[in-house]
């Protein structure tokens, strides 16, 4: 049975083997990439595009649309309908 002290000698040896592959197998990797993005002729935004466009209005604050008498709160009619608009007519409560 081996000792603790020899399995940490070990799992020192196989850390050491480990990332030695590890940096052999990332530069074949890159030098892989590099080679495929010469021969294509690829850019950045090829291989990294930054995801769809935002529209021009999104995020921007809509102006609220319903006012509670009572206590003042406001809503802008979209999303889901504060408890205090819910099944009631809502003309009652325009701005």
């Amino acid at each position: 049975m081996t000792s603790y002290k020899e399995l940490l000698k070990q799992r020192e040896a196989l850390e050491q083997q480990i990332s030695e592959a590890r940096r052999r197998e990332l530069s074949d990797a890159i030098n892989q990439v590099r080679a495929l993005v010469a021969e294509f002729g690829l850019t950045s935004q090829d291989v990294f595009p930054t995801g769809r466009a935002r529209s021009a209005s999104a995020g921007t604050k809509v102006a609220p649309k319903y006012r509670n008498p009572a206590t003042g709160e406001t809503w802008t009619g979209r999303g889901k309908a504060p408890k205090w608009i819910q099944n009631e007519n809502r003309e009652q409560f325009a701005i």
